[in-house]
């Protein structure tokens, strides 16, 4: 039988993929490590399937350790016997606690057989939430920024726990970054928030991230040039494709148009036109 890492992906129960939402329902039991990942999980499947495993709050390197072989003594007679879920938001291999108890289940319990079913990750998912295109062929760094930290250096860097939005905020502008902060970004569980403005994140929220691009950046893809061709186009009042079919004559005298309309009409379509 397996235990299975199951992405949730960034908090919204309707992200969980396809997949995801399978194996929970096919799960004996689905453990979670916290309470916003339980809550996800309760959208997909009844409570008396949730397993909650209790890890503490401490940077404390043998309590952790402690904790996690206690949740793996837990998990691994009930993964030998059945299907297992360990449930966590955005992807099991992705800054995830999952990584913990997957090292600490091949340590102890070898003969656990795991598979790691992704989820989609805040770390991608910011750039929808956010309005942001990431450019094909543009480079991108992945950075962590907690308690203030300000990394500097590649052009376009996501950065990931910006606890001290402030702090961040000022070293990389300093640096030469335009900066927007995203909050919750698809989350269930607390309000959406983006922003470019510091000052509203003032409060420390581990789910918070910034994408931060060069100032100077200047990269143009070459379908760039459609959109300042239709721009022109539409600034100059009609487009020649307009002006082309406004001059080209009707076949039939106009008598197909008039039975599409009447048709479209008929059957709903007309949308009061």
């Amino acid at each position: 039988m397996t235990l299975y890492g199951v992405g949730l992906g960034p908090g919204e129960a309707d992200l969980v993929t396809v997949r995801g939402r399978r194996i929970l329902k096919a799960a004996d039991v689905v453990y979670s490590p916290g309470r916003l990942s339980r809550s996800v999980a309760l959208e997909h499947v009844d409570e008396s399937k949730i397993g909650d495993l209790d890890f503490p709050m401490t940077r404390d390197e043998e309590k952790l350790r402690t904790a996690w072989k206690e949740a793996a003594a837990e998990i691994a007679p009930n993964a030998r016997d059945g299907d297992i879920a360990f449930v966590t938001l955005g992807d099991p291999n992705v800054y995830s606690t999952f990584g913990h108890l997957r090292r600490t289940i091949h340590a102890f319990h070898p003969e656990v057989d795991l598979e790691i079913v992704p989820g989609v990750s805040a770390v991608t998912a910011f750039a929808t939430a956010m309005g942001i295109e990431i450019e094909a062929g543009a480079g991108l760094s992945l950075r962590e920024a907690a308690n203030g930290a300000s990394p500097t250096g590649p052009d376009r860097m996501i950065l990931f726990k910006v606890t001290d939005a402030p702090a961040t905020h000022e070293g990389l502008v300093e640096a030469g970054y335009e900066v927007t902060y995203g909050r919750r970004l698809f989350m269930e569980q607390g309000g959406t928030l983006v922003t470019d403005d510091p000052g509203e994140l003032e409060e420390r929220d581990y789910y918070t991230l910034a994408y931060a691009e060069k100032a100077d950046l200047e990269v143009e893809q070459a379908t760039a040039a459609f959109t300042r061709e239709a721009d022109a186009g539409r600034s100059s009042g009609s487009s020649s494709d307009e002006e082309a079919s406004s001059n080209e004559p009707v076949a039939d005298g106009g008598k197909t148009a008039e039975i599409e309309r009447a048709e479209g009409c008929e059957h709903g379509d007309c949308g009061g036109h």
